[in-house]
Formats: structure tokens, sequence, C-alpha cells
């Protein structure tokens, strides 16, 4: 669990995500029920809504992870969280890259922007295997014969944000001056994303191969959305998160591995999970087309 004050959580150096707002409002639900708003969101426009005076059934969560499980998405889309982040502007656009979000940023046509800039203690190197990452572990290798790479790029910074302020002193428009600011300049952003797609951003972004920059800021976001939607994200860990798909080749190489043994051995294998009665039937159904050929 992150550390969160007042709807606030701190991020890298000087970042942070903060939630503004959630809709549906505790006012426009049914309270009686439960406390879990956007839950019951989702459930009843899957079920188009329920008349007054209608009982809420055991069901409830079982439908919502049935949505889940078989990409019955629309549901999800009738809740919205809006948050406030500052963050640097190269992580921010990694942000922006999920199209399906409304945005505003901080803009510095209208606005002197603060020396406020991320400058991490250590770096990570190239990594071997994946062209657009980094390795795990601290690295900070040296420039020259006496400077650190991070003692080197934190001059650099500063020198920058030095130009910057000479450059706005003498009377250089602001949306002209920027453009000498780094990328690891913090910037704020207001961000508002349907619960669809903010889990499809969270499932890319909280992969380990996700660079460690936005996996931090996607932890945040997801500490509020654990806190508001606890059904939807214990739905989306298990299925979208926890789950794994195979393509057609991979399914003939599985009938390799998992030749079909009998009743018998299917029940043991499942002995003491969790599994509901209609997840058993359709695991026990993809068991037996991936072990009898059946696509």
């Amino acid at each position: 669990m992150l550390e969160r004050t007042n709807d606030l959580i701190p991020c890298l150096d000087h970042g942070y995500v903060k939630l503004i707002d959630v809709m549906p409002h505790a006012d426009a639900v049914d309270l009686s029920f439960n406390t879990n708003i956007a839950d019951y969101a989702i459930i009843d426009a899957a079920r188009v809504s329920y008349q007054s005076g209608t009982t809420r059934k055991q069901s409830d969560k079982q439908l919502l992870r049935y949505l889940m499980r078989h990409w019955h998405t629309s549901p999800f889309e009738m809740v919205e969280f809006k948050f406030e982040m500052r963050l640097p502007i190269f992580v921010m656009r990694q942000l922006v890259r999920h199209r399906t979000a409304s945005l505003n940023e901080e803009s510095a046509r209208y606005s002197v922007m603060e020396d406020v800039f991320y400058e991490p203690d250590t770096l990570r190197a190239q990594s071997t295997t994946n062209k657009q990452g980094s390795a795990e572990g601290d690295f900070n290798p040296f420039i020259g014969p006496r400077e650190t790479a991070t003692a080197v790029m934190n001059h650099q910074t500063d020198e920058a944000y030095k130009l910057y302020q000479q450059l706005i002193e003498a009377g250089v428009s602001r949306e002209q001056a920027r453009m000498v600011l780094p990328v690891n300049l913090y910037t704020r952003v207001v961000w508002k994303c349907d619960l669809l797609n903010l889990l499809k951003m969270l499932r890319l972004r909280l992969d380990p191969h996700a660079q460690y920059e936005i996996r931090v800021f996607a932890e945040a976001i997801a500490e509020f959305v654990k806190l508001h939607c606890p059904w939807t994200w214990e739905a989306f860990e298990d299925y979208w998160q926890g789950g794994v798909s195979f393509s057609k080749i991979e399914l003939d190489a599985l009938r390799y591995l998992i030749p079909f043994t009998g009743k018998e051995a299917f029940n043991a294998a499942i002995e003491g999970t969790n599994l509901s009665k209609g997840e058993l039937l359709e695991f026990e159904e993809k068991f037996n087309r991936i072990a009898n050929g059946k696509d």
C-alpha cells in the first residue's frame, strides 16, 4: 500500500497523483445495500438499472466477475475517475498515448514554469534483451574523469533553467523560451478516464516491462481504483492482470503437454481452488477443448 494522505499519493521525488472526483457520486446511487458505489453502478448498467423496491441479490458480485471474465466491457464505462497529477514531461507523454482519456495540461505559454525537475539518484543501464527498456539495478557511470552521469545530468538541468529565466527576463515570449527546458521538467495535468479504459491503461503500465517511472504513477492510480471499486479490482486481477491467453499455435503445443486423463484427474487438479460453479464449468470446457483438439 502506498502512502496516501487526503486522496493524494506522492510519486517519485516531486510528483503526485491526487484524486479529484469519482462518478457516480454517493447521492446518485442507493446506498442502502452497500457502499461499493462504483461497483454497483457497473452492475446496474449491466442490468439496465433496477426499479424502485427491487431487492439486491447475492449474485451481484458474481455478475460483475462474469462481465470482466467474458470481456462484456461497456458497463465498466459507466464509472469515471478524475485525477490531478504532477509528473515529468517524459512520463506524461506515455500517459497521453492512452487516447481514450480527457486531458488538460499546465501551459508554459501562459505561465512561467517552476524550477522543479525529476532528478534520480541513480540510473539504469540499457537492457540487452529489450530495445526500448532498461535493465534492473542501479547504474551511475562516470562521464569524464570525475563526474557521475547523474551529476552531469543535474548540472545540465540547472543550466537549462537558468537560460530559460534569462530568455524570459530579456523579453523572449514564454511560448518560445520554454523550448530550452528538458523533458524531466515537472508539469501538471488534470486527467479523466472511464474505468474500462483506465483498467486497460493499468494493465499495460503496471506490467514489469513498463518503464519504472510510469509504473510509479500507475501504482498510485491503482490504489484509488482499489479503494472505490474493490469488486472490480479483484476481478481485474483475477482475469485480466493475472490471466494469460494463448494463440492457436500455442494451443496446438499445449495439447502435447496436457493429455486428457479423465474426470478423476481433473477433479484432483482443481481441489482446493475457489472457483465458483460457473467458473468451474467454464474451466472444464476450456480444458476439454484443449485436450480434445477443439479450438
